[in-house]
């Protein structure tokens, strides 16, 4: 066998990267990073595959993605279905993945060390929970099982995460651009799959299911094909002496690069047609599609940045600053999109107005027109020059990001021919001025190769198509003659007879020059910022980096008034103050974005917020700009309705969000003392004119208290400055402190029980959701905390597998603690297509589990999850954002609590098996008097189109596919409930049933169709799964329910509109 060759030993990194690197290259060709952390806490490792769903077989489409979710269900190795997550949770970690069209991601993260001291270094593999994750990792790709007992209920999985996206405008949209694509190019294909794609039609069709999957991955996954990360505190001959014996059984079959060169997505077919689409929400947006080159071998160049520098420039003389003067428009992003090797897209994303919509061809030709005095300037160097020294600056000061996402993408980035030793800045880093190459890139903006998308709900109307997957409405056509002869004429325009307002951006005055880091060596980082400024007008918190090094800060500051949200109309009149601060900034604040320096500026609960993070050098400049835009705003008339408009939409498509998204609005809202939510702020909207936001501004800058927190490169001079800055530009007068605003939240009595029912607003969406919230005390008590986070911990790995796995309820499945502002407790919110009301029953029924489990758990597991949580509270912050977003949640919570973390630990690490018990019997347990819990029901008005089998077989399908998929069902329904389920028994069993519909089926409490499910229920329990009678009783008692609810007969009656609470 050949050695393992090492391919790099040295990788350009960043100034302050301690990390040591080594490319590797084992036997069966398979490709590995190995990355030396001295200090990290969490250890890490992806494996990206060279395949995708655009290998999906064209009669099956979603193959890739479900083989995916196939290969954590056991492997020979390791056959428990739920191993791999169970080890990860065990040992803080987590693990995830995703299918992209020519990839598939996989990855995990976990704690570095199993010692209880975090600092300790593993010494062999024994005690390294790396090792274990790896072992259990590697075997997807050597042996995985696809086990018959999990075919269903993971396909149910994905179906379920399609109909999760069914509603969202993204997938709508991005699967109607690749549906209207070239039907030769794999773009063409529908990536997601569903239950019709990857079962049922297969099963018509005679397909072996689990045969196909398994073929799946023996024909495309190969050790060849592989690129793995893995990223740990041992020692890099360590870790490659690992990833050599773990990694080596993966099967080399010399498979192929996935490369789709000379086929483009878009033919001349496609080309010069627009596509009207109507969304979901309440959009406008016009796309322009240009078929573009593969830059994968242009990494030293990346000509497209050029190009979508000065397209997507939003300074004055751009495209945006003119559109935007003209009032069509509110955005514009650009961009190259890679497709897959050998093709690309470059994309010109317009958000329009309302009168822009009416004026969308005279936008296209803006467009082109730019594009043209693009082309008649030769390519500038000095332009290439800045975004080349903002990209070098950018790399060299880059901060550590959290382990699982340094892996994924890296192992992403490896399947690009890219030099090894560049593999960590060759995407970032520009290397060169090439003025051939932008030339070319150019090329591809031409009159006569590119496609339009123009989403609206209004126009133009008469929508004739419908899109097969997601049932996105649309139309399309070729672009009118005289359109298209507009657009070439502004393609070859020149400077006599263009719009005089468009030119190339000046040069950035924002490029950051002081670059240098007044370093100090210190013998531990402060936990806190110190508080350096105390009085009536202002609290000044400081802290100076002494930790990540870079020349970057943060400044945060609250401008405290309770007029902010004293109402919904005020909340309503400082959201659109802030907006239109915001609008009119839009053009100088952008040479600080691109030169890394943002702000935020938004309203809350106690007042407005300004967030100013990047480049120190210049923050003053752009908080005293920001300052002063606020202080002299002029309300422009026109530019106020533009804004009151796109804030109107937002609150109308509020109700269009997934459900998942929507309830924990409601728990709140229903939780605080005084709180407002969408409906209540879009009562207001309408209303407001531009007069009565001039008014009201000064009223909310008239008053105040200033908080301020200064992090970073920053010194202690220049943080009481930031807060002079504040106070000399706005000049309040002080807002005593008994007229600061409380915020409190509303205790749940013991023993409450309260339902908050509430009907989704989006008539197609046919998810329902719960939110399952059990309060249990005081935010301030801390040892209270300690059992609640505990319980977080020893149940998130259990409730995904009980609820989601096991019962498949739905994609959306989340368990753990909910921290409000002044209160805690214990939340569970599922989204799915069965009824909210069973969802709660399967909650409560989990709960009694899990109480059985707590009370049988063993000592040494008790204490690994212990173990477990407290290494996740002390994990260390990766770089500076991480740790001023820590300290500011302590200063804005009005808690001050800073090392709240390791308070947790403390707390955590000394409680104890009973006190736990005792804990879930008072305060989660079902049957407990001391109880209390609010639930939030979010009904749907739509049922999937196949709701009931039984339907489907009086609409002509087959009754033994529809006896297959009762026996599924119910195999899963006994798994759920710990029982035997043995589906080819059930299937005997079955065999005299006879499910189809008499005239009497529509009444369910005189269905002949169900006492003789129940009677083969009950032989196959009594006869071959032995189960005692009693239980046997208790379980055919709750048939017809159990039945109802997974889908074999109707409910009989709507959901109730409206809202309503118990």
């Amino acid at each position: 066998m050949a050695p393992t060759e090492r391919l790099a030993d040295q990788l350009e990194k960043p100034a302050l990267d301690d990390r040591s690197y080594r490319v590797i290259r084992l036997p069966n060709r398979l490709e590995a990073l190995l990355v030396h952390d001295p200090d990290t806490d969490k250890a890490s490792a992806s494996v990206n595959v060279n395949v995708g769903s655009f290998s999906d077989a064209d009669d099956m489409p979603g193959m890739a993605h479900a083989v995916e979710h196939l290969l954590f269900m056991g492997t020979e190795k390791y056959p428990v279905e739920n191993d791999y997550s169970q080890y990860l949770s065990a040992h803080s970690g987590y693990s995830n993945a995703y299918t992209s069209s020519t990839e598939t991601n996989y990855f995990f993260e976990v704690a570095a060390s199993s010692s209880k001291d975090p600092e300790a270094i593993t010494n062999g593999h024994v005690d390294s929970p790396l090792h274990g994750a790896l072992d259990r990792f590697a075997q997807f790709f050597i042996a995985p099982l696809f086990l018959s007992s999990t075919l269903d209920r993971e396909l149910k999985a994905v179906d379920s995460e399609n109909k999760k996206n069914l509603q969202n405008d993204t997938w709508r949209l991005n699967q109607l651009k690749k549906t209207l694509s070239s039907q030769k190019h794999p773009y063409h294909h529908f990536s997601t799959g569903n239950l019709q794609t990857l079962k049922d039609e297969p099963t018509k069709r005679g397909v072996k299911i689990r045969d196909e999957f398994m073929q799946f991955h023996d024909k495309n996954y190969s050790a060849n094909r592989m690129k793995l990360v893995v990223l740990g505190r041992e020692k890099l001959d360590e870790l490659e002496t690992w990833v050599g014996d773990l990694f080596a059984g993966i099967v080399n079959k010399d498979l192929p690069q996935n490369r789709w060169d000379g086929l483009q997505p878009l033919t001349e077919k496609e080309l010069l047609t627009q596509v009207f689409a109507k969304p979901v929400m309440d959009s406008r947006l016009l796309d322009i599609y240009f078929p573009y080159q593969d830059e994968e071998e242009l990494y030293e160049t990346q000509p497209s940045r050029y190009i979508s520098h000065l397209i997507g420039h939003e300074g004055p003389g751009s495209i945006l600053a003119h559109i935007k003067a003209k009032g069509w428009a509110n955005g514009l992003s650009a961009g190259m999109a890679p497709v897959c090797p050998g093709s690309a897209f470059f994309t010109i994303s317009i958000q329009l107005t309302e009168d822009g919509l009416k004026h969308y061809g005279e936008v296209v030709e803006i467009v082109f027109q730019y594009i043209s005095m693009i082309k008649e300037h030769s390519p500038q160097q000095w332009i290439v020059d800045e975004i080349k020294g903002m990209t070098e600056v950018d790399f060299r000061f880059r901060q550590k990001s959290p382990a699982t996402k340094f892996t994924s993408k890296l192992s992403s980035i490896m399947q690009q021919p890219l030099p090894r030793e560049r593999l960590l800045s060759a995407t970032s880093v520009i290397r060169k001025f090439d003025s051939q190459a932008i030339a070319k890139a150019l090329s591809y903006l031409r009159a006569d190769n590119y496609r339009l998308i123009l989403v609206s709900q209004t126009f133009p109307g008469a929508w004739d198509q419908t899109e097969k997957w997601y049932g996105t409405e649309y139309r399309v056509e070729a672009i009118p003659s005289d359109f298209q002869s507009a657009v070439r004429k502004a393609a070859k325009s020149t400077a006599t007879d263009r719009i005089s307002e468009l030119h190339l951006p000046h040069k950035n005055e924002f490029i950051p020059t002081k670059l240098t880091v007044d370093k100090r060596e210190v013998a531990e980082p402060m936990k806190a910022p110190r508080l350096i400024r105390n009085d009536e007008v202002a609290r000044t918190w400081w802290k100076k980096d002494d930790r990540f090094w870079v020349p970057k800060a943060n400044a945060y500051v609250t401008l405290r008034n309770p007029l902010a949200k004293a109402t919904p109309a005020t909340a309503v009149m400082s959201n659109l103050y802030c907006e239109l601060v915001k609008d009119a900034l839009e053009e100088y604040s952008y040479d600080a974005e691109i030169a890394g320096l943002e702000y935020q500026l938004s309203s809350y609960s106690i007042g407005i917020d300004i967030d100013i993070g990047g480049y120190s050098d210049k923050l003053a400049v752009l908080l005293e700009k920001v300052l002063v835009g606020m202080r002299d705003l002029e309300v422009k008339e026109d530019r106020f309705n533009i804004v009151k408009e796109r804030v109107l939409r937002g609150l109308r498509n509020w109700d269009f969000q997934q459900p998942y998204q929507q309830v924990g609005d409601f728990t709140r809202w229903l939780g605080s003392e005084k709180g407002w939510i969408n409906e209540q702020y879009l009562a207001e909207v309408e209303t407001l004119t531009a007069h009565d936001i001039s008014t009201f501004y000064p009223q909310l800058l008239r008053q105040m208290h200033i908080e301020c927190l200064a992090h970073g490169n920053i010194h202690k001079e220049d943080a009481l400055r930031i807060t002079d800055l504040v106070e000399t530009t706005l000049r309040p007068r002080i807002l005593p402190q008994s007229q600061w605003q409380i915020r409190r939240n509303l205790l749940l009595p013991p023993g409450s029980d309260y339902t908050y029912r509430r009907t989704l607003g989006d008539k197609a969406n046919v998810n329902h959701c719960i939110e399952y919230y059990l309060y249990v005390g005081s935010l301030a008590d801390d040892a209270l905390r300690a059992k609640l986070l505990l319980l977080g911990q020893m149940t998130e790995e259990a409730g995904f597998d009980q609820l989601r796995t096991k019962e498949q309820l739905g994609y959306i499945v989340f368990t753990g603690a909910k921290f409000a502002t002044t209160i805690m407790g214990y939340r569970v919110i599922i989204q799915s297509e069965k009824p909210a009301p069973y969802l709660e029953e399967r909650v409560n029924a989990f709960l009694a589990l899990f109480a059985s489990r707590l009370d049988a758990m063993a000592p040494e597991v008790f204490e690994g999850h212990k173990q477990s949580l407290v290494n996740k509270r002390l994990e260390k912050v990766k770089n500076l954002d991480q740790e001023s977003e820590r300290f500011w949640t302590a200063i804005s919570g009005e808690r001050f609590s800073f090392v709240q973390n390791e308070i947790d630990a403390g707390n955590i690490g000394g409680v104890t098996k009973e006190e736990m018990v005792q804990f879930f019997a008072r305060y989660i347990h079902p049957t407990s008097p001391f109880r209390a819990k609010l639930s939030v029901h979010m009904m749907a008005q739509s049922t999937p189109k196949a709701v009931a089998p039984v339907t489907a077989t009086a609409n002509g399908t087959d009754d033994d596919h529809t006896k297959d998929q009762l026996i599924a069902l119910l195999s899963q329904y006994l798994t759920s409930v710990n029982l035997p389920a043995d589906p080819a028994t059930l299937a005997k069993r079955f065999e005299t049933v006879n499910l189809t519909p008499t005239t009497d089926s529509n009444d369910n409490n005189h269905n002949p169709i169900i006492p003789s499910i129940l009677t083969a229920i009950s032989t196959y329990l009594s006869t071959d799964a032995n189960i005692p009678a009693d239980q046997i009783a208790m379980i055919l008692a709750q048939g017809p329910r159990v039945l109802e609810t997974l889908g074999f007969f109707a409910a009989g009656a709507d959901a109730r509109k409206g809202d309503e609470r118990d």
